[in-house]
């Protein structure tokens, strides 16, 4: 991590707990996180769209220091876009962090570059900050290819964005062979792909966006391999998934973040 950018750990929830079972983690999660947890680090969290308002109503009357996150939206603000979420109507929930581009957007829904970049300027529009999000699969890793994907998925974002935007947002890079998989990248893998998205970055938007950008790592993060993923300068935090659904082990993980002593 840098001195100069403030690490941020994302929860995301995916397609898991009902608006009571969110409810009970948004609690647990005001029981265990203390103020000195966080400190020196942001953390976010994203229910499913259909817990939001649940989350959000127990984060802001119980004060629980995490900041409400969402896991993707439409493009437009409104219109006839039938079983869509749009970036204003998750704006007007208090949501602050949107994640676009997940790897399972990607490759469960067809959702290529182009439309992730739209996705990232109607968060941007809307007030929020999007959480960009690119990865190459196993078989591109095999190939070469790792280097090129990461090039063309951030060259989208940065170019929609504009290098203001760009410089205020974060970049998650997860490897889609290490989602789920329990094979996590290691952190000279880690360090190695962040560093090139940050000078993607520089070479598209400049070196000031560059320098403020907030890259992530995803997939596989546990509390074990959380300081060791952030020892490497460009990786400015986590983008949690199955360990998120765990309250301890987030938590965990939000603390060695933070540096908090276990």
């Amino acid at each position: 991590m840098s001195a100069g950018r403030r690490p941020i750990i994302s929860g995301n929830w995916k397609m898991n707990f009902d608006h009571f079972e969110a409810i009970h983690a948004a609690r647990a999660l005001g029981l265990r996180l203390a103020s000195a947890d966080v400190a020196g680090v942001d953390v976010t969290v994203h229910p499913p769209f259909t817990d939001l308002r649940s989350v959000q109503t127990v984060v802001e009357a119980e004060e629980v220091p995490v900041v409400l996150g969402a896991q993707n939206c439409a493009v437009e603000d409104s219109g006839a876009f039938t079983g869509e979420v749009s970036p204003l109507m998750l704006a007007r929930l208090h949501v602050g962090y949107v994640i676009v581009g997940h790897s399972e957007r990607r490759r469960l829904f067809g959702e290529t570059d182009d439309l992730v970049a739209a996705k990232a300027a109607s968060v941007v529009r809307n007030g929020m900050v999007p959480v960009c999000c690119v990865g190459e699969t196993e078989t591109e890793r095999e190939e070469g290819m790792t280097r090129d994907r990461l090039a063309s998925q951030v060259d989208a974002v940065a170019v929609s964005l504009g290098p203001s935007a760009v410089g205020a947002s974060v970049v998650a890079y997860e490897p889609v062979w290490a989602i789920g998989s329990g094979r996590a990248a290691t952190p000279e893998d880690a360090q190695e792909a962040c560093g090139w998205i940050r000078e993607v970055i520089g070479m598209v938007a400049g070196d000031e966006a560059a320098a403020t950008v907030r890259i992530q790592y995803g997939g596989s993060v546990t509390p074990e391999n959380t300081s060791a993923l952030l020892e490497g300068a460009d990786v400015d935090g986590l983008l949690v998934g199955g360990a998120s659904l765990d309250v301890a082990a987030f938590v965990a993980i939000v603390q060695a973040a933070a540096g908090v002593p276990a």
